[in-house]
């Protein structure tokens, strides 16, 4: 089965779906919002801000809506650019391209289209590898890569990170586990935001309900689970890379929850980077922007600010 949903339509059905009481923080109000086309598929990408271009990248649960108070603390002197991967939250939902060397793709011609040239990284969750594609792929426009608290496949432990069983949902996945899913994606959702928490009550319930909706388009969940189930290829795809004793040589900053990859983000990063930085986010689970907001972005800031 095929899933695709026109973006007007999709912007539509957000709209009359999601009440006023279900909201994220917001975006400053000078961001815009535009329609990209790249590589074969249309993004949904934010827009705002004046300086040297940044880059926000979400993960699965989520979608670019996490960002906004990084966004609101880097327009000062950035330009923010911040999508929704293919197949996530307003973006279109092709039928393929979710392993993650397409997906850097995405994200370099969305850059291209946009006339942006050299640009920093920051990433939570699938959006760290994805930006680690694109870093592999043109290093020379990356100038600072900030990875947050996810692996990369195929990079250090990689395999012995398969083997923690709350990691089962990257096997999950195909038209049973989505009919199972389908009118269910709340419970489903919670799941993620409840185990991968220190707190589950820091991810709150106008948060929930926000992404539950958004993942309840049309393909949502269709598109989530393609991520996972490209796995494998990324694995093979990074591998590759590696096999050439290539290494990325900006600076790269490792942040990790204190209660979940914690210092292992650094250590994952070693292996496939010469200019590694460690961070640990004190009280805090996988949900780094939603549990400790000011210390992330405090983080995350003075790194790209570093001389």
């Amino acid at each position: 089965m095929t899933y695709r949903i026109g973006l007007g339509a999709a912007l539509a059905l957000a709209l009359t779906s999601l009440p006023a009481a279900a909201q994220v923080p917001p975006y400053p109000a000078s961001f815009k919002t535009r329609e990209v086309a790249a590589n074969g598929t249309t993004l949904h990408v934010r827009v705002g801000g004046k300086g040297p271009a940044v880059v926000l990248l979400h993960g699965f649960g989520e979608t670019g809506d996490m960002w906004a108070p990084l966004a609101a603390a880097l327009m000062k002197d950035h330009t923010v650019i911040v999508p929704d991967l293919r197949g996530m939250g307003l973006s279109a939902h092709p039928e393929g391209g979710y392993d993650k060397t397409t997906q850097g793709h995405d994200i370099a011609a969305v850059l291209d289209g946009l006339k942006i040239d050299k640009f920093a990284l920051v990433t939570h969750d699938i959006g760290n590898m994805v930006g680690f594609a694109l870093a592999t792929q043109q290093p020379e426009r990356v100038t600072r890569f900030a990875l947050l608290d996810a692996p990369v496949p195929g990079v250090g432990p990689w395999d012995e990170i398969l083997k923690n069983p709350l990691l089962w949902h990257f096997r999950f996945g195909g038209p049973d586990m989505e009919r199972l899913v389908a009118g269910r994606e709340r419970i489903y959702l919670d799941r993620f935001w409840n185990e991968f928490s220190a707190d589950p009550k820091r991810f709150d319930e106008a948060s929930r309900d926000h992404y539950a909706k958004l993942y309840a388009l049309p393909g949502g969940m269709h598109s989530g689970f393609a991520q996972f189930a490209a796995f494998d290829q990324d694995a093979i795809d990074n591998r590759a890379w590696l096999a050439k004793g290539q290494k990325l040589t900006m600076p790269v900053l490792g942040i990790g929850g204190a209660k979940s990859f914690g210092p292992t983000m650094a250590l994952v990063m070693r292996y496939a980077a010469t200019n590694v930085r460690e961070g640990v986010v004190p009280d805090a689970g996988h949900w780094l922007m939603e549990e400790q907001p000011d210390a992330t972005v405090t983080m995350v800031v003075d790194f790209l600010n570093a001389p």
